[in-house]
This record gives C-alpha cells, structure tokens and sequence, in this order.
C-alpha cells in the first residue's frame, strides 16, 4: 500500500510537469511575437555568472502610471499595442470584461516588492559569452492568447537576435 502511495505521488508530479512544459511549447510554437524593451541598468551588476537579470522599461512606466499602484492586484495582465516594429506599448492595466481593441494582447504580471514582474527575469547564456549580450536593448518574447508568456532571446537596437535562451 506504501509503494502505491509514493509512485501514485510521482506519477502525478510527473504528470504535472509534462502539463506545464507542454503549455510552454504551445506558446513557443503559436504565440505571437513580442518584443520589450529592457531598462537601462548597470550591466556590470546584471552579469552574474551565466545569466542576466532583466529589467523592462514597461514594468517602470506602468508603475508611473499609477499612483498607488502597491494597492492594485498583486496580479493580472497588461494591455499592450504592438507599434511598427513589434515593440510592445503599455496601454492600461486591463480590466476583466473590457474586450480588447484591435492590435492589443495581454501579458501578465505580478507585483513583487513594489517591482511589476513579467515572469521573463533573467535570461541563461552559455558560460563564457557574456560579451554577446551586453548590446541587449530588447527582450524578444512570445505572448499567448491569455497573457502568458516566454522569453526566447534578446535583440540588440536594430532589433536583431542575440541569442537564444538556454532551456
């Protein structure tokens, strides 16, 4: 009885994990692309063995945004419009029941420490190529239709790949 407990526990983490990592790759293969621009920050303190922490200017300007933004949702999604170029622009922090206008998408968020979260980070590199990165203006994501999404790489100012990011 013991033995099936534990496996009957196993299997369902298992089962778990295979959920999150196929939702994943469903927004990899059909989210739409999305790119936001990263926050000047210091790189020299960014850098940290093989990853680089990430910092959006979009997370700044929605906390400008509002006032007292500490007292709103600790999470929920943001309403975004893609200009010419494929930049994400903050539009408003949507409302449940408010459709969207066309060429808007969601994206969560959470606020963590006063700091709006986008669930994107950091960003894994191969050791040894930080060099590679210290260019990074954008961080390329692609964005499901509910507002989650996944960091696929960084983009220089011309909007060029980087990189990708390691699994």
């Amino acid at each position: 009885m013991r033995a099936r407990v534990i496996f009957g526990g196993l299997a369902l983490v298992v089962v778990a994990l295979v959920v999150l990592v196929v939702r994943k790759e469903q927004v990899l293969a059909q989210g739409t692309p999305l790119l936001l621009e990263l926050a000047p920050v210091d790189p020299r303190s960014l850098m940290q063995g093989d990853y680089m922490v990430l910092d959006y200017a979009i997370s700044r300007e929605v906390r400008k945004s509002e006032d007292t933004f500490d007292t709103r949702p600790e999470e929920g999604r943001l309403v975004l419009r893609l200009d010419e170029n494929g930049v994400g622009r903050f539009v408003r922090r949507n409302t449940p029941g408010t459709p969207l206008a066309p060429g808007e998408l969601l994206l969560r968020y959470k606020v963590r420490k006063g700091r709006v979260r986008l669930g994107a980070e950091s960003f894994f590199f191969q050791e040894g190529h930080a060099d590679r990165y210290d260019g990074a203006k954008y961080g390329e994501l692609r964005v499901a239709g509910d507002g989650s999404s996944v960091l696929v790489g960084l983009r220089d100012a011309e909007r060029q790949p980087l990189g990708r990011a390691v699994p």
